[in-house]
């Protein structure tokens, strides 16, 4: 149900909403743009011409609702609207999944890079812990002549990603398969010459410190990665040799703190031509390595 009101009117409520929480006026805007289809340059016009009328697709009586929600009981806006723009996509997420991060859209680029350095897009890929199936989603589109895979044990997160992929009109371009890491892969291992995830990397003590909005709502099996926040690195680069093709990459998302010992566990398994990308604060946070045998 759709609402008109004036750019003044709009603009009143917005620092009324905002009187007690000043700093989380992106946060305001953010839901005025997704579910009010009002966009900023929209937003800075109603400054300009406070007199103008605006058609919002969702009430202010709505709008207001998920707002005090999100500030009353710290649930994440992209929970309470169901859906995330990432990269440039728009995503369906629920608690099911973890909300796709902006650095993670680098692990994208990371791929997309090694895909121009071959000389095409690899035949195969898989994406391991693929939750709301962001990196999925997005090499897919990219490679559309490569075939995908993506792993979750959430049979919830797979059933979503997988609703993903339908709305994208990517139905049969990835298979989905539940279980853990490589396990779900066997019958492609040794054939994959790209593997990328990012898994659940955080050391369990520091999970209560989290804030409010990630540590009660976000699913902590995707954040949780055990006493030194390395188990389920662990757990992916062990199964890498047998997994991937030779000379296959396997490219991974880690804490900031992380990239020293993700670069020996890398290393011990045997893994070769290591690499060290940082994210947009300039921290180490993903790291590329190769299996032996490639030409």
């Amino acid at each position: 149900m759709a609402e008109n009101i004036s750019a003044a009117a709009l603009l009143a409520w917005r620092r009324r909403l905002l009187l007690d929480y000043p700093d989380r006026g992106p946060a305001l805007d953010w839901l005025l743009e997704l579910e009010g289809g009002l966009g900023w340059p929209q937003l800075q016009a109603c400054r300009l011409y406070p007199e103008r009328p605006l058609l919002l697709e969702r009430p202010l009586g709505q709008l207001e609702a998920l707002w005090w929600r999100h500030c009353h009981g710290d649930e994440p806006l992209q929970y309470l609207v169901g859906r995330c723009p990432w990269r440039d996509l728009e995503l369906q997420v629920a608690p099911a999944v973890l909300i796709p991060r902006q650095e993670t859209e680098l692990l994208v680029e990371l791929a997309l890079g090694l895909g121009l350095e071959q000389g095409s897009a690899p035949p195969r890929w898989a994406d391991l812990g693929t939750g709301s199936g962001c990196l999925a989603l997005a090499l897919a589109l990219a490679w559309p002549e490569s075939c995908g895979w993506a792993v979750d044990c959430s049979g919830a997160a797979l059933a979503l990603a997988a609703a993903n992929g339908g709305r994208l009109g990517l139905d049969g371009r990835i298979q989905w398969r539940q279980g853990a890491w490589w396990q779900p892969l066997e019958d492609q291992w040794g054939r994959l010459p790209l593997v990328l995830s990012n898994p659940p990397y955080i050391p369990s003590a520091l999970l209560a410190g989290l804030d409010p909005v990630v540590r009660d709502h976000e699913p902590w099996l995707a954040l949780d990665g055990g006493g030194d926040g390395l188990d389920c690195l662990r757990e992916i680069v062990a199964g890498a040799r047998r997994a991937l093709a030779p000379g296959g990459w396997l490219l991974l998302e880690h804490h900031h703190d992380q990239s020293l010992a993700v670069a020996q566990l890398l290393a011990a398994a045997g893994l070769e031509e290591l690499r060290v990308a940082r994210d947009l604060e300039g921290k180490a946070r993903f790291a590329l390595a190769r299996a032996p045998g490639g030409a």
